[in-house]
């Protein structure tokens, strides 16, 4: 039996393939070319000139002695220590645009976001403390305000607690923002850019004039679907309930919503969307569409979360995903031990049930920021780094992982993204200039 000397080096190594420029590939190719050095190991070109021929016991030995050195150093390279300064320093360098946050179900009814409380996930001081440069509130209307035609009435009010109990209230720290540039000429004066995004399609009353209206109140994204199918388009949180009329994704009438959006420059988000309702939308759109709050279902198997051929053609029409910290999103344990709890949860409103979020908090074990990475992880690996961002939905959700339970703990994202080995300009694309390219190719859509 002969030994033939293995000539493909992606082979040889065994690597995942990450796309080019990702963490994972860098450091592959890096430390390939310093193992091969040092064992003299022939290269695809020499062991063809030379007719290289070594015995398979040597081929062996030396594979075997070449992962094992490889691995050790692939660990020390992707979890390299970093110093507080450098956090602070690359954190503060950043534009953090979060594109989903729901502490305006809060204002709504009165919260203050002035005040420093340890209650939620989002108020003025923890967003200055996780340096948040740009935060879309979300226009959350409930499928429940479909019930006597009630829902243009709740977007109205939502819009209202934005522009009064937050922008109004808080001028000094907050300034409206209805474009990409906005968001850039207000970060740079220390303020923080607000902005808001509808969720759930169905605001719009079936009706392009309130579509419309919309926009010109301030609105500069929305949610074709929240948890409910609307009239237009179906939902990924009702496919299996019994009753509901379903579309197969977009009616023609959907069809319309979206290209409207792309008229108007409202951008198309395609997060809480049957994945039928998602490819449709992804056909229809002139504009690259995005997902405001949604994770890697890879990762998490729920129909919430994105697979990763969606993800990989959502990516390729120039859209990106911002990744959610709903712990069920981001981890299989979490969402295995809360399946039988959340709906009652959601029935009961659980912020106000202390015994069923006591229940919950016992019974359920928390994501980590580690999950958090490795979903923007994977969709670097998959994708690229230009399809991933971040849309936390705070306030809309139960459970927040370990290490960012709110709004002040984005630098701690920073710290485990560089112990990763991403880069300055990797972060900085992840926390805010993805999106922003997305945004402003919405824009030049509509200036067509």
């Amino acid at each position: 039996m002969r030994c033939r000397v293995n000539r493909d080096p992606d082979k040889l190594w065994g690597g995942p393939p990450g796309p080019r420029g990702s963490p994972w590939t860098r450091s592959a190719l890096s430390i390939r070319k310093v193992v091969s050095f040092s064992l003299k190991w022939p290269t695809r070109a020499s062991a063809a000139d030379q007719g290289v021929r070594p015995t398979c016991g040597i081929v062996f030995a030396m594979r075997r002695i070449g992962f094992l050195f490889f691995m050790a150093i692939l660990c020390l390279a992707q979890s390299h220590p970093v110093t507080d300064a450098e956090v602070q320093r690359i954190h503060k360098s950043a534009l953090l645009i979060d594109t989903h946050n729901d502490i305006t179900s809060r204002t709504v009814d009165g919260y203050d976001i002035g005040k420093a409380k340890n209650d939620g996930h989002t108020n003025v001081t923890a967003l200055r403390e996780g340096n948040v440069g740009a935060q879309f509130f979300a226009v959350y209307v409930s499928g429940t305000y479909t019930n006597g035609n009630h829902s243009a009435r709740r977007t109205l009010e939502m819009i209202d607690t934005v522009r009064h109990d937050i922008l109004a209230r808080y001028s000094q720290d907050f300034e409206f923002a209805s474009t990409a540039d906005d968001i850039e000429r207000i970060h740079k004066t220390g303020k923080i850019a607000a902005l808001m995004g509808i969720e759930g399609g169905h605001a719009i009353e079936d009706s392009l004039r309130l579509l419309r209206d919309y926009y010109a109140l301030g609105i500069r994204y929305m949610t074709l679907t929240h948890s409910n199918t609307n009239n237009w388009a179906d939902s990924s949180g009702d496919m299996d309930k019994a009753g509901v009329q379903h579309h197969n994704g977009l009616t023609d009438f959907g069809k319309q919503v979206v290209r409207e959006m792309n008229r108007l420059g409202m951008l198309v988000d395609i997060s809480h969307v049957a994945d039928k309702t998602f490819w449709d939308a992804l056909e229809v759109s002139a504009a690259p569409p995005f997902a405001s709050h949604s994770s890697c279902r890879a990762l998490s198997n729920v129909p919430r979360n994105m697979t990763d051929e969606m993800i990989v053609a959502l990516a390729k029409k120039g859209g990106v995903v911002q990744v959610n910290f709903a712990c069920e999103f981001l981890s299989q344990k979490t969402a295995d031990a809360s399946k039988e709890l959340l709906p009652r949860m959601s029935a009961a409103r659980a912020e106000s049930d202390r015994a069923l979020m006591e229940q919950y908090r016992k019974q359920v074990p928390p994501a980590t920021l580690g999950d958090v990475v490795a979903h923007i992880d994977h969709i670097v690996k998959i994708a690229g780094i230009n399809a991933v961002g971040i849309g936390s939905d705070f306030d809309g959700i139960f459970c927040a992982p370990k290490d960012l339970e709110d709004v002040s703990k984005f630098p701690n994202l920073t710290r485990a993204l560089l112990e990763k080995g991403y880069s300055a300009d990797d972060i900085r694309k992840i926390y805010g200039g993805n999106f922003l390219r997305v945004m402003r190719a919405a824009e030049a859509r509509a200036a067509r």
